[in-house]
């Protein structure tokens, strides 16, 4: 029997692969079209898990068809960014200290950027 370590993926390449194909979606997908979306290599149990899990974490939302359900990305992709973003700051007591070394890391062209939307100036998607 081979290693199956060696078969895993990366954390996260299934929920981010999930996600892409429902971003790409024109609406609701079930868990067997986006087991077709992804190529058929995964089994559709597999599939419902990870629907399952970003459901419970707030990244899709879900609604009854038949005897399943549908999924939708509960935002786009700038959206869970952010979320995700505002998860991290909230992590740490000293939020001063968490911006003040995201923005020294920005480049210049992103500090630009993010002082155009501090300053109300910039077109936020």
């Amino acid at each position: 029997m081979g290693d199956r370590n060696a078969e895993r993926r990366p954390a996260g390449e299934l929920e981010a692969g999930v996600l892409a194909a429902l971003w790409a979606a024109d609406g609701p997908l079930s868990p067997g079209q986006v087991q077709e979306q992804l190529g058929g290599s995964l089994a559709r149990t597999t599939v419902t898990t990870i629907l399952s899990r970003l459901f419970e974490k707030g990244t899709v939302t879900r609604q009854r068809s038949g005897r399943g359900f549908v999924y939708v990305p509960a935002e786009d992709a700038s959206g869970l960014t952010a979320r995700r973003m505002h998860a991290e700051l909230a992590k740490d007591e000293d939020r001063g200290a968490v911006l003040s070394r995201f923005v020294s890391q920005l480049s210049s062209e992103d500090e630009r950027l993010l002082r155009a939307l501090l300053d109300g100036e910039g077109d936020a998607p």
